[in-house]
């Protein structure tokens, strides 16, 4: 069998070897190299089901995922190494929780390390354990081991989510450390076991640049756009000012091991809209997994309008709209909930009220196998898909 094989390979470089003539390229077809497998296309799909506005970073990601499916990912590497760079609240992490639902169900299916926990030196031994010798190094399991790595591995799918969040506010030690786990896919852990990368995806978000980006946006080239500059050239100014801030941060030879760097943009007033309605399926959600008062929630476009105006902020990014549900939506419904005010199977139409500042919430009683409460979910599922690949396509 290796004798074949050998004579297969020296068959194969034989041909290679010969120069091609325009006889020989006649013979051969030109095939569609821009075609993407339907797993890929089903992973890029549901990434854009989940974070919005961020089309090159769920691009990066999907390009990645379709070169694993085909095996051709570069051996005793890691399957891609991004850097996540852009303002609070635009969706990196989240880009990566999406991921890990797509994949394996759930958004914490990932290994996450958030690098504010290691800005010292002798904290790195946590991650990778205490060597040998030291008091209590057999007590705490290192938090990247193999074990860990692999936890989430299926028989469908067997690679790992790595997210190495906020890398800008760890300490050198852990930059340095990510060098070879970066180039060869390789850790070696307190006890000298060696840790195997090259079934991961290693992510690293950062916030470096972010003050510089709210100045484009707030001086000179924030009152251009207004006046219909492209939005591409702000993208562009964004992806400069990311991509500095990095290379003076960290050292030459890291930013050489990292297969992309993608910037992620402010978010517009659509993606804003988008995002509010992936919040509200949220609350939704939440709802119905409630024992006894399931209901359904509706909203009017002026109580949309309101959640939009008090939750939109330029710094924040989708977080202050995060906030701004739970505060008008979800506390005023836990309060309903807790005095019994609504029943299983009631509908309540959201709507603003006579004051300014809150919004009023109105029952009509259903029976609990109303058709229009038992196909809710369904029909709103597929109302938000349908907006988000429409707002893409646009």
């Amino acid at each position: 069998m290796v004798a074949q094989f050998g004579q297969f390979a020296a068959t194969v470089l034989n041909h290679f070897a010969v120069p091609a003539t325009n006889q020989d390229q006649e013979e051969f077809k030109v095939l569609d190299h821009k075609t993407k497998s339907e797993e890929a296309n089903e992973f890029e799909h549901g990434l854009s089901a989940r974070v919005v506005g961020q089309e090159r970073a769920l691009r990066a990601l999907a390009q990645i995922y379709q070169v694993y499916q085909a095996g051709l990912n570069t051996p005793g590497r890691p399957i891609g190494t991004l850097l996540f760079l852009g303002p609070t609240g635009t969706g990196k992490t989240r880009s990566v929780e999406a991921a890990a639902e797509v994949l394996f169900g759930s958004p914490s299916a990932f290994v996450r390390v958030d690098c504010a926990e290691f800005q010292h030196p002798h904290e790195i031994s946590k991650l990778i354990g205490a060597p040998p010798g030291y008091l209590g190094h057999r007590e705490t399991p290192p938090m990247l081991s193999q074990e860990n790595l692999d936890s989430y591995h299926t028989e469908r799918t067997r690679l790992s989510l790595v997210l190495f969040d906020e890398i800008e506010k760890a300490s050198d030690a852990l930059w340095q450390l990510l060098l070879g786990v970066l180039d060869k896919a390789t850790l070696t852990l307190g006890d000298n076991r060696r840790v195997d990368f090259s079934r991961a995806i290693v992510v690293m978000t950062s916030n470096l640049g972010a003050r510089e980006m709210d100045r484009l946006t707030e001086e000179p080239l924030g009152f251009a756009c207004m006046n219909n500059q492209p939005v591409a050239a702000l993208d562009t100014q964004f992806h400069r000012v990311g991509l500095e801030a990095a290379r003076k941060r960290f050292s030459p030879e890291f930013m050489n091991r990292l297969d992309s760097v993608v910037v992620f943009h402010r978010l517009t007033d659509d993606s804003m809209r988008q995002i509010l309605e992936l919040e509200l399926q949220s609350v939704q959600q939440r709802i119905l997994q409630l024992n006894n008062s399931r209901f359904v929630m509706r909203y009017t476009d002026t109580a949309k309008s309101f959640l939009l105006a008090r939750g939109t902020s330029a710094r924040y990014g989708a977080r202050e709209l995060k906030r701004t549900i739970e505060r008008y939506v979800v506390l005023p419904l836990s309060n309903l909930v807790a005095t019994r005010q609504i029943r299983d199977g009631d509908v309540l139409l959201t709507d603003m009220g006579n004051e300014e500042d809150s919004l009023i919430f109105m029952r009509r009683q259903t029976t609990a196998v109303s058709p229009e409460f038992d196909s809710y979910d369904f029909r709103f599922d597929r109302m938000r898909r349908a907006q988000v690949m429409a707002g893409a396509a646009r």
